[in-house]
């Protein structure tokens, strides 16, 4: 597991790559930053490392970094501008708090009709969830 800490302009940025995580690198990083986003420790306008940076300070890929960022702008979340850089975009955080809750109501829906096809009643998935829910924290 790496941890990266980048110092800019006006924010710290966080970043955990972990090599065991099932979960392709570029994902992980756009998925935190996302985050950081989501959370507002990221404002709009707050420029982004270029890629070239993020890349030697995680020891990954320049490609890596290059999707990841694509993701991001891709999904709305960044604005890049050749020779300037990367930037936080402006959000409308409500709708994007709204899509991304529609999303955990489907993989709910799809883990509720798994736990029925396996006989696990309600109260036993609403104890399952809560156990999975409280051990985010510890992340």
């Amino acid at each position: 597991m790496y941890i990266m800490y980048i110092y800019n302009l006006r924010c710290t940025m966080d970043i955990i790559i972990s090599n065991s995580s099932g979960e392709p690198i570029y994902l992980q990083i756009s998925s935190q930053i996302k985050a950081m986003i989501m959370r507002g420790e990221l404002s709009e306008g707050d420029p982004l490392p270029s890629m070239r940076t993020l890349a030697a300070e995680l020891r990954i890929s320049v490609i890596t970094t290059k999707r990841a960022y694509e993701e991001l702008e891709r999904d709305g979340y960044i604005e890049s501008y050749t020779g300037k850089g990367s930037f936080v975009k402006g959000q409308n955080t409500e709708l994007i708090k709204e899509e991304n809750l529609r999303q955990a109501e489907e993989l709910l829906r799809q883990a509720c009709e798994k736990a029925k096809l396996c006989g696990v009643g309600l109260s036993e998935l609403t104890e399952i969830l809560e156990i999975v829910y409280g051990g985010l924290d510890n992340d």
